[in-house]
């Protein structure tokens, strides 16, 4: 079977989507939450059809992403740095970038988004090289010949979380179909402002620096890596969490699944048994956040990062209670006190997570991805173009399937042969 070569054809040179009204101008606000994550998020949309408008996808998607804009006023403008030496927006409205592309290919051929190839799909997202702003996270709708479409999107992770990622792109789609918004933004982010002066209260281990000196650690720097999802079932995560018998309340499937895959990660890669390893993971501070709460449809980035550490060889793939019992550790320790207290560590330190000896889990696996409805119906796929950082593994949903999970991971070669084994003992048992 060959190698399948994803080649797009531009339509005209990008465009600037300014808001479709006047919008506020002036210096925008972002938390402290939303400093340490300015990375690219790019995902993608396949849809099957889009002919019910009359008109071409990409205009259709233009003219409705001009009218969200207007409420959504902060990704029309540009990232600068403050005067406090931090990321906040210059709302100029100049506008977002829109690309229209022609594929030479059906959809059908870009194969299984569950599965990505970096190659194929992040073609479908339009960046610039040494992208670093929000000039520069384009959007992207490619009308392929067969009548369907995708819509490639890359996003500066500090504008909003998974969540508000969401809210942003079904509030396009309702603009879209002619709908008011359901959930209007609300964008004031000054509710997670730091305390002045700054009263940090726990120690922030997601913060620490992992050193050790064992040589034989195994390393994912070097060799080049291998993208593989791998598929949960509800019946898979049943088992993982009955190998994980807890004092109290059962674990919960991520605790199950985020300790097994910890688990399993540590000792594919040949990590030495005293290396520490580090697990770091977002908990959505919505429902945490007391006082005072956040109001509903915060735009702005509302998750925590939180931490577990061990020794490498106290984690075990077979059992996993060690690590579901440190996961759950973690989570418990986010708490309205726990989240003010790490918004003040950031402004009195300035310190950024590390990632060495660390795996990074990032939960998408609850997020509404189908609800993204343009008028054509729910997506017939999406996912993620790539994965953010070498160090990251991805929880998604398995489609329609309820209670499944896939986990998307890089690794090198030896240690994806390694980690499938393991996988499979749980998943095939």
């Amino acid at each position: 079977m060959g190698v399948f070569e994803l080649r797009l054809k531009q339509q005209g040179e990008p465009a600037l989507v300014p808001p479709a009204g006047e919008t506020p101008k002036g210096s925008y606000y972002l938390s402290n939450l939303d400093q340490n994550i300015a990375v690219i998020v790019k995902t993608v949309y396949c849809f099957k059809a889009a002919e019910d408008y009359g008109r071409s996808a990409g205009d259709v998607l233009r003219e409705s992403l001009a009218k969200v804009l207007v409420h959504y006023y902060p990704l029309a403008g540009r990232l600068a740095i403050s005067g406090e030496g931090k990321l906040a927006v210059d709302c100029t409205g100049e506008g977002a970038v829109f690309v229209e592309a022609e594929a030479d290919c059906a959809m059908a051929d870009i194969g299984d988004v569950t599965e990505p190839d970096p190659s194929v799909l992040g073609k479908l997202v339009y960046t610039v090289h040494g992208a670093k702003n929000i000039l520069e996270m384009p959007l992207l709708a490619a009308q392929f010949k067969c009548g369907g479409f995708v819509l490639g999107l890359a996003i500066n992770h500090c504008m909003f979380d998974g969540v508000g990622a969401m809210q942003f792109v079904n509030s396009w789609g309702e603009t879209t179909r002619g709908l008011p918004l359901s959930l209007p933004p609300a964008l004031d982010r000054a509710v997670l402002r730091a305390r002045h002066p700054p009263r940090p209260e726990f120690p922030h281990h997601e913060f620490a620096q992992v050193t050790d000196d064992d040589a034989d650690a195994g390393e994912v720097t070097s060799p080049p890596l291998l993208y593989r999802s791998f598929r949960f079932t509800a019946a898979s995560i049943a088992r993982l969490k009955a190998m994980a018998p807890l004092d109290g309340r059962a674990c919960t499937a991520f605790e199950a699944l985020a300790g097994f895959v910890w688990s399993a990660r540590t000792r594919a890669l040949g990590v030495g048994p005293t290396r520490r390893s580090k697990l770091l993971f977002a908990v959505d501070g919505r429902p945490r956040f007391l006082s005072p709460p956040l109001p509903a449809g915060y735009f702005g980035n509302a998750i925590v990062l939180t931490s577990a550490a061990c020794a490498a060889g106290e984690l075990s793939a077979a059992s996993p209670e060690r690590a579901v019992r440190l996961v759950r550790g973690a989570v418990e320790a986010v708490t309205d006190a726990y989240m003010r207290s790490a918004v003040d560590y950031f402004e009195a330190t300035r310190a950024r997570p590390s990632l060495a000896s660390t795996l990074v889990i990032t939960a998408w696996s609850r997020l509404p991805f189908r609800a993204a409805d343009f008028g054509w119906g729910p997506p017939a796929a999406y996912g993620p173009a790539a994965l953010p950082e070498k160090e990251v593994a991805l929880f998604l949903s398995c489609g329609e399937e309820r209670g499944g999970v896939r986990v998307l991971l890089g690794l090198p070669a030896e240690a994806m042969a390694e980690f499938q084994r393991i996988v499979e003992e749980v998943t095939e048992a």
